[in-house]
């Protein structure tokens, strides 16, 4: 039985202190066939000796520093497979991640997104120990794209990442995903193991930066404008848990 073809897109901005987790942990999954790529966004650290340290087939490119959405423009515009998945470079995937997901598009074909829980390692802002965690071990639903499995074609309906945006552009895409009514599905397993440190991206972000306030903004205009001057209200995110409840 074949299956199909998944490009994997893992950008990395100084990152190589973590690149080597992350890449084990893609090689290590129990699918294929799988391509790598990876977008060395303007690193100026040991990025590229660690791709070179793996002597696998990994398609690697540079390019000037231009930010997380540029990087995974990037890898798209380069991707083959009709499958899309994203990891950032300083987190990794547990066993299995690919095979659960994909076994899911096979049997519900008409499913867009397939995203899972995300579990959440390391070190936490004040901010961040507030966070109401599914269970004792910090798994949540949340917005990540490393938890996911994209169909490419979703792609040609929601657009790329908007690259004039630093922080939030995952969460832009998924508003611009939820107003296009994309079919997708988060499952109750473990798809994606983020970790937390001083230099993530993630970590610095905050819920008052003006990013967020503005794709909030474009979010509403869109449905306005679509609408005829209505803004629908759109599902839940946590309604396309696969248990259709809230946790």
């Amino acid at each position: 039985m074949s299956f199909p073809f998944v490009s994997v897109i893992i950008p990395s901005y100084n990152s190589g202190r973590y690149l080597s987790d992350a890449l084990r942990s893609v090689f290590e999954q129990d699918y294929q066939p799988i391509e790598v790529i990876v977008v060395n966004d303007g690193s100026t650290d040991e990025t590229a000796s660690v791709v070179r340290s793996f002597n696998k087939n990994i398609i690697y490119t540079f390019q000037s520093n231009q930010g997380p959405a540029s990087a995974r423009n990037a890898g798209l515009r380069m991707s083959h497979g009709d499958f899309i998945a994203f990891l950032d470079a300083d987190d990794y995937w547990p066993e299995n991640k690919l095979r659960a997901q994909m076994s899911h598009f096979m049997e519900n074909p008409k499913t867009e997104i397939v995203l899972g829980r995300t579990r959440c390692i390391g070190l936490y802002t004040d901010a961040e120990r507030s966070i109401r965690f599914e269970r004792f071990d910090n798994t949540m639903i949340n917005v990540c794209l490393g938890s996911g499995v994209f169909k490419k074609s979703v792609f040609d309906k929601v657009g790329f990442f908007d690259e004039s945006l630093r922080y939030y552009e995952d969460h832009d895409w998924f508003l611009r995903a939820r107003e296009q009514r994309t079919t997708m599905v988060i499952l109750k397993r473990v798809t994606l193991l983020n970790r937390r440190h001083q230099h993530s991206l993630s970590h610095k972000r905050k819920k008052t930066d003006p990013n967020m306030l503005q794709i909030l903004q474009r979010s509403l205009e869109r449905r306005r404008r679509d609408n005829g001057g209505n803004a629908p209200i759109m599902r839940n995110f946590f309604d396309h848990d696969e248990d259709k409840k809230c946790p």
